[in-house]
């Protein structure tokens, strides 16, 4: 199985250890990587780019310390080798009208208001790498175990049926 990195970046270190904590069980699967900031967000990616890691997700706080969380989503939109990774925005300060801003660059899709259910974060990330995985891997078998199952074996079968069309 290829590796992916799942970049998780929040200022208060408290709420990266909590979302560190959610994800725990992904992490035999996946690299999970944590930044304070978006320089050190931007770090941790040229170095996985570096490493021929692509990065699967990332749960990106909004209000931080120089470069906002939205900024930095739409900046990964429009970067080859991060415009097909997911985005998920993970705060409690974001306004409508950068939550709208955005969605409207494509460039987030999830969006989770802090505080957060541990167990609702980890649906909505398995649901999103699901997605990931189903638009980038070509091996699906192997993920249907860690994943969706449902939606892995759905795919698995739509494959199937399209290779016979040809």
């Amino acid at each position: 199985m290829n590796k992916y990195l799942i970049l998780c970046v929040d200022d208060e270190r408290e709420v990266l250890d909590s979302v560190l904590h959610d994800l725990g069980s992904l992490e035999e699967h996946f690299i999970i990587e944590a930044a304070e900031s978006v320089d050190e967000a931007k770090e941790v990616l040229a170095d996985a780019i570096a490493d021929h890691i692509p990065l699967a997700l990332i749960l990106c706080d909004h209000i931080m310390p120089g470069e906002t969380g939205i900024d930095f989503l739409i900046e990964l939109k429009q970067q080859s080798e991060t415009t097909r990774s997911r985005r998920v925005l993970l705060t409690g300060q974001a306004g409508l009208e950068e939550t709208v801003q955005a969605v409207n660059h494509a460039s987030l899709d999830y969006y989770i208001s802090k505080p957060w259910d541990g167990d609702q974060l980890k649906d909505v990330v398995i649901d999103q790498l699901t997605t990931y995985i189903i638009d980038n891997e070509k091996e699906l078998m192997p993920w249907a175990r860690i994943l969706d199952t449902g939606r892995i074996m759905m795919a698995l079968s739509d494959k199937r049926i399209s290779l016979s069309d040809i």
